[in-house]
C-alpha cells in the first residue's frame, strides 16, 4: 500500500522548500498481488492524467506528502507534536500506516519518552503495512525527509482539513443511500435530523480544546463582562428574568449555566418559565458593530421546547397574560368586543418577539441539541427553556430511570457550555413534599435528585403557600374559619422562588406576585414599588 510513498520523499522536500506545488495522492487502482489493497498513485501518474476508462472515478482528497512531512518533523523533534495534538487525531491521517505511526509516537511522548525511529522500531518491525517499503526502515526515511519543524502546524491543518472533506463525502454518500431505502419505520424528517447531527459531530470532531489559558486572558474577559453588565440597565451579566428581586439574587441567567426550576404540579413553574422566556425575547436589544454585524446586548433570542403543552396553548397563555384576559375565556370564545380589541392589540405588540417554540413530544436530547445549534447558527440563540426535564428522552439506553435522567442533565449542561447560553430546565418534585407539614421544597425532593442537583449550576423551587392553605378551609362561621381567612388574605397572590443552590452567589427566598387567572408572575409591591415597575 505504501509502495508509492517511498518515491515521494524528494517531492515532499521540494514542496517544503517551495520548489514544487503539493499534489493530491489517492487510491487509483488495485494491486494484483493484494487484490483488496489499494495502491497509491504517484505524483507523476496523476499529473499525466487518468485513462478515459477511469475518468469518472474520483479519489478521496488526501495529501500524502503533508502526512510524511508532519511525521518526519515529529520524529526529528517531538516538540512538533505539541503544535498539532490539540486538533489532530490519528484517524485524520488518510494512510493507515501513518495513523499507527502517529498514534504510537503520541503514546511515547505522553509517557515522557522520546519518539524517534530507534524507539519506534520495535513496534513496527512486523507491521505489514510498512513491509512493502522496508518495514521499520521507513521510519528512518521519514525522519530523513524532514526539512523543518516550523511548518508542522500548517501540515497538521492541511491533514485535518482533508480529513473533514473525506468525512463530508462519507456523510453525503450515507445520506443518499439511506434516502433511497424506503423504510416505513424511518421518516424523512428523522433522516434529516440524523444528517444534521452527523454534520455537527463532524464540525466538532478534532476541534481545538480551550486547554490552559493564561490568567491575564481570563481576567480581561471577566473585565469585559463586568463592563457590559455596568452599561446595561439591569447591571447584570446574564439574561434578565424580568423580576427585579430574582435578578438581584441571580445576577440574571448566566451563559453556560444549567438552571433547574422545580415545583409540584399547579405551583406555576411553567407559567414562570414562560414569563421569563417572553420577557427575554420581547425586550431584546441589538447593537450594530463596526463590522456591520448585529450583537445582542440585552434580552435574548429564545428557544422554548414545550414537551407538555402544545405551541398553541403556550401562545394562548402569553396572549392572555399580555391582554389580561383569562385563557379560559379566550379558548371558549367568551370575550366581549372590547376584550377582543385588547387581544388584537396585544398580539400586534408581541408578534415580533424572537421566541421560537418546539412542541415535539418525547424529544431526545440529541435532537434538542441539533435544533438548538441550528437556531444558534441562524438567529444567535441566547436562551433555551425546556418544559420539562422528565419528558425528555436520553439518546442512549440507560439501564434505569436515574441513569437516563443523569444522561439528560449532562446533555443539557454540555449544550449550555457548547452554545454559551443559559439553559432553563423545568423539573417535577417527588410526592414526599406532600407528606411534610412544611411543604416548602428541598433539594432532596427533586426526582432522581442526585444527578440533577450535581449537574445544575442553579436550582430554584416555586412554592405557593396559598395553594395548600386554601385546601384546609374549615367550616364557615367558626373561629377557625376566621383565622383561616386572615391567613388567606395575608398570603393571597404571593409566590416564593426558593433558590436552593447557586454556584455564583447566595441562596435564599424571593417573594413575588402571582396572578393565577392570568398565570402571570410579577414584582411584589413592596415599599412603594408597584408590580410591573422595573
Amino acid at each position: 500500500m505504501l509502495r508509492s510513498v517511498a518515491h515521494s520523499f524528494s517531492q515532499a522536500a521540494e514542496i517544503e522548500r517551495g520548489k514544487r506545488p503539493p499534489a493530491v495522492i489517492g487510491c487509483r487502482h488495485m494491486n494484483a498481488d493484494r487484490p483488496n489493497s489499494p495502491v497509491l498513485a504517484t505524483i507523476g501518474e496523476i499529473q499525466m492524467g487518468e485513462p478515459e476508462s477511469t475518468a469518472g472515478y474520483r479519489t478521496p482528497p488526501a495529501n500524502l506528502e503533508a502526512e510524511q512531512a508532519l511525521l518526519g518533523a515529529i520524529l526529528v523533534n517531538n516538540d512538533a507534536a505539541n503544535r498539532v495534538t490539540d486538533f489532530l487525531a490519528p484517524e485524520h491521517f488518510q494512510e493507515p500506516g501513518h495513523q499507527r505511526i502517529y498514534a504510537a509516537a503520541l503514546k511515547l511522548i505522553e509517557r515522557g519518552q522520546i519518539a524517534n525511529p530507534v524507539t519506534l522500531k520495535y513496534f513496527f518491525d512486523q507491521d505489514e503495512a510498512l513491509a512493502e517499503v522496508g518495514g521499520a526502515q521507513y521510519l528512518a526515511r521519514l525522519a530523513g525527509a524532514a526539512v523543518t519543524v516550523i511548518n508542522a502546524q500548517h501540515y497538521g491543518r492541511t491533514i485535518f482539513d482533508l480529513a473533514l472533506r473525506r468525512g463530508l463525502i462519507e456523510i453525503g454518500e450515507t445520506m443518499v443511500n439511506e434516502a433511497y431505502v424506503a423504510d416505513v419505520d424511518v421518516e424523512a424528517g428523522a433522516q434529516i435530523e440524523a444528517a444534521e447531527q452527523n454534520l455537527f459531530n463532524l464540525a466538532e470532531h478534532g476541534q481545538s480544546d480551550r486547554g490552559l489559558v493564561s490568567f491575564d486572558t481570563i481576567l480581561a474577559s471577566s473585565i469585559d463582562m463586568a463592563a457590559a453588565a455596568f452599561q446595561r440597565d439591569g447591571q447584570m451579566i446574564g439574561v434578565s428574568s424580568g423580576l427585579v428581586d430574582l435578578d438581584r439574587k441571580l445576577g440574571g441567567l448566566h451563559p453556560s449555566d444549567l438552571i433547574i426550576l422545580a415545583g409540584r404540579p399547579a405551583m406555576g413553574k411553567s407559567a414562570l418559565a414562560a414569563n421569563i422566556a417572553f420577557h427575554a425575547a420581547h425586550n431584546i436589544k441589538r447593537k450594530r458593530l463596526e463590522t456591520g454585524q448585529e450583537k445582542v446586548v440585552d434580552g435574548a433570542v429564545v428557544a422554548f421546547f414545550s414537551l407538555e403543552m402544545s405551541a398553541e396553548q403556550l401562545a394562548t397563555r402569553l396572549l392572555a397574560e399580555q391582554a389580561r384576559i383569562t385563557s379560559e375565556k379566550i379558548r371558549r370564545g367568551e370575550i366581549t368586543s372590547d376584550e377582543f380589541s385588547r387581544l388584537v392589540t396585544a398580539s400586534q405588540a408581541i408578534e415580533q418577539a424572537p421566541l421560537y417554540i418546539d412542541d415535539t413530544p418525547a424529544l431526545t436530547v440529541s435532537a434538542l441539541r441539533t435544533r438548538a445549534r441550528r437556531l444558534k447558527r441562524q438567529h444567535d440563540l441566547g436562551l433555551v427553556v425546556v418544559d420539562y426535564l422528565q419528558l425528555l428522552r436520553s439518546s442512549g439506553r440507560g439501564e434505569n430511570r436515574v441513569q437516563e435522567i443523569s444522561e439528560i442533565t449532562q446533555g443539557l449542561k454540555a449544550l449550555a457550555k457548547e452554545l454559551n447560553v443559559p439553559v432553563l430546565a423545568l423539573s417535577q418534585l417527588s410526592r414526599q413534599v406532600e407528606a411534610r407539614e412544611d411543604k416548602r421544597p428541598l433539594l432532596s425532593d427533586l426526582r432522581e435528585s442526585g444527578s440533577i442537583e450535581q449537574d445544575a449550576d442553579v436550582v430554584m423551587f416555586v412554592y405557593r403557600e396559598e395553594y395548600y392553605h386554601e385546601r384546609k378551609q374549615p367550616e364557615e362561621n367558626t373561629p377557625d374559619h376566621l383565622k383561616w381567612q386572615e391567613q388567606m388574605d395575608r398570603i393571597h397572590g404571593i409566590a416564593e422562588v426558593i433558590i436552593g443552590k447557586q454556584r455564583h452567589g447566595p441562596t435564599g427566598t424571593v417573594r413575588m406576585q402571582f396572578e393565577r387567572e392570568f398565570t402571570k408572575f410579577s414584582n411584589l409591591e413592596v415599599a412603594g414599588r408597584y408590580p410591573d415597575e422595573r
